[in-house]
């Protein structure tokens, strides 16, 4: 078997590409981690039963016990139940446990490390 990739940072958009539709890569995230699921296309996968999280951050689905698209969508998690917490906790766990981490969810707006580096001497 070829190697995990190199992990990499994702934004939700980018995520989104990695739905295993049309022989794509399945990748979910929880917790901001970001997993290669694409061995168990028949749970992930188009028309599998957890489906709905591929290509997303879908923590607020596990914490709630949901397959919903409609909660798998929401990133909020500040208004999490200690319950909730604790099942997102355990998600975790179970996909660090199973399958290979390939990166990390960033935000859209995350400036550029070149560019960053270059603003630096000019703030003062």
């Amino acid at each position: 078997p070829k190697p995990p990739p190199k992990p990499r940072d994702f934004t939700l958009e980018e995520l989104k590409q990695f739905d295993g539709v049309e022989g794509r890569p399945i990748y979910l995230a929880c917790k901001g981690i970001v997993y290669d699921v694409s061995a168990k296309p028949e749970f992930y996968g188009p028309g599998g039963a957890y489906g709905a999280f591929a290509g997303k951050d879908a923590s607020r689905a596990f914490a709630k016990h949901s397959t919903d698209k409609v909660v798998a969508d929401n990133p909020a998690l500040d208004d999490l139940t200690p319950s909730e917490l604790n099942a997102l906790d355990e998600w975790a766990d179970f996909f660090q446990s199973r399958y290979h981490k390939v990166g990390q969810i960033v935000p859209s707006h995350a400036p550029q490390e070149q560019g960053h580096e270059e603003g630096e001497g000019e703030v003062k």
